[in-house]
């Protein structure tokens, strides 16, 4: 049996030698299509159009947020058997949030890998969970399913993910936000902006508006759990754990 920490001949041959290096060491495994790894990392400020078709990271963001929801639904739905859908959708949208998938990225070195143009950084605020997205994509495409799973599982989820802390904290980030609003005498609305794909892809977009002015979105394969994303955005945001900033909101 061959020794699967050994380089492949392609590493050798590869000019892109410290791209099949730095996935080795993230996610312990060395690419088969390297083309795909260099495509995740490619933000849309520096796609290449071929045949008219500007070619970035996007639609591999698409697959890998479908996989990574579709695997982290699965594992909690076998470590929680008693629990209702409710908290499953709400420890869902605590893992896979924008704002959790950004800090992974950096905590895992993901940021150094993304190519984009100067400045994007700061106007493109989900760049770095977006990139995270398309490399569980790029995994999925390169060596299918069940490989992804056991990488996202227990490389990510195992080491990056206290199940049992996560379950204990207070996950009903739509409820906190409406008692601190009520608290702040400000009005709040959730709002389904819009829908996107059928069937079970179905996504759903909300946003969340205090005092009339827009502060957060979510999105997410039920309302309810769009609504549980965008409020956990805004809370963070705010800083609304304990420590309310009225200031950070400005009255309309």
């Amino acid at each position: 049996m061959l020794n699967s920490n050994l380089k492949p001949l392609r590493f050798y041959l590869s000019k892109e030698k410290q791209l099949y290096r730095a996935i080795k060491n993230i996610f312990g495994f060395y690419p088969e299509n390297i083309f795909l790894y260099k495509l995740a990392f490619t933000h849309k400020s520096q796609a290449e159009t071929y045949n008219g078709v500007k070619i970035s990271n996007e639609r591999l963001e698409f697959l890998g947020d479908t996989v990574i929801s579709t695997v982290v639904a699965d594992y909690l739905f076998r470590i929680f058997p008693l629990k209702d859908e409710g908290f499953l959708t709400e420890m869902r949208s605590r893992i896979v949030s924008r704002v959790q998938l950004n800090k992974l990225s950096l905590k895992l070195g993901l940021d150094k890998l993304i190519v984009h143009t100067t400045g994007t950084n700061s106007v493109f605020r989900s760049i770095k969970g977006d990139a995270f997205e398309a490399i569980i994509g790029a995994i999925y495409i390169d060596k299918g399913y069940e490989f992804t799973r056991n990488v996202l599982i227990n490389r990510i989820i195992k080491n990056h993910f206290d199940m049992v802390e996560l379950s204990n904290t207070d996950l009903n980030y739509k409820s906190k936000l409406i008692a601190w609003t009520q608290k702040e005498k400000k009005t709040i609305e959730f709002i389904v902006l819009n829908e996107i794909g059928t069937g079970y892809n179905k996504q759903y977009i909300v946003e969340v508006l205090i005092d009339n002015e827009v502060q957060g979105k979510g999105q997410d394969y039920s309302i309810k759990g769009a609504e549980q994303n965008a409020a956990m955005k805004v809370v963070e945001k705010l800083g609304i754990n304990g420590s309310p900033n009225p200031s950070s909101v400005h009255s309309g």
